[in-house]
């Protein structure tokens, strides 16, 4: 089944993306020399659950005057794939088994399959990562953006302090049901970047930083997170120094 969009931020997203897709196509129209070198660096962040890492997300991006990829993400995923992202949230960072989704497929539950969704959503970041310059929250991004453009962050806390931020960002007022549901999330995420990406979402040695949310303030998180881009920023320009061929004198 195919919707026209009507979302507006969705259609923001998608025209954004779009002219990404097309950096080189643009300098030259403008009469542009086509840009050289790596792309800047793309912040991609993993969150337990119950953890409000996009709030950290716009912090890092307001800081650095960089675009946010979050909702967004899925608005752009969404529009590429002609759906709404309301048809999209039963196979967003959630584990989807092919038993299930080929009975919902035989009931029209949802029009898109998983299988689907992640692909377009790799083709998506594989845009966005040619551009730089951006922050990507969760969705696997961490282990499928390249890792020599990527500065990979991952926001962590005890489940109790995790319970209790998502009955404040939730309607949710039984604390036993919080629980659970901040746990369902985590093994669905874990299941999601497990079964697409071959990686394991709680190893600590896939990030570049850890963060724990209980100890620091978002806007601490933020500047943790640009120092250590920084950080990285000048390995990465010391890298090229040191491979950059020796100057030839006549």
């Amino acid at each position: 089944m195919v919707y026209r969009i009507h979302n507006e931020s969705q259609s923001g997203a998608w025209n954004y993306l779009r002219a990404l897709s097309y950096p080189r196509a643009n300098d030259l129209a403008q009469g542009e020399a086509p840009r050289a070198g790596t792309p800047p660096f793309t912040i991609a962040i993993s969150r337990e659950a119950g953890i409000d890492a996009g709030a950290v997300a716009m912090a890092v991006g307001a800081a650095l005057g960089w675009k946010v990829w979050d909702h967004e993400l899925l608005e752009a995923v969404a529009a590429c794939m002609h759906a709404r992202p309301s048809e999209l949230a039963a196979v967003d960072e959630t584990h989807v088994s092919w038993l299930q989704e080929s009975i919902e497929s035989l009931l029209d539950m949802h029009a898109v399959s998983q299988i689907a969704y992640v692909r377009q959503l790799v083709k998506t970041l594989e845009t966005i990562a040619q551009h730089g310059a951006c922050v990507v929250v969760g969705r696997g991004a961490g282990h499928i953006l390249p890792a020599e453009t990527t500065l990979r962050v991952r926001l962590v806390a005890p489940l109790e302090d995790r319970v209790t931020a998502h009955m404040r960002l939730s309607a949710e007022t039984n604390r036993h049901e919080a629980t659970r549901q901040v746990e369902r999330m985590d093994r669905a995420r874990t299941r999601f970047v497990t079964e697409h990406f071959h990686r394991d979402p709680n190893d600590p040695s896939s990030y570049d930083v850890v963060l724990n949310m209980s100890r620091l303030a978002v806007d601490d998180c933020a500047t943790q997170i640009i120092d250590a881009l920084h950080a990285e920023e000048q390995c990465r320009a010391h890298r090229f120094t040191l491979r950059a061929p020796a100057a030839v004198w006549h």
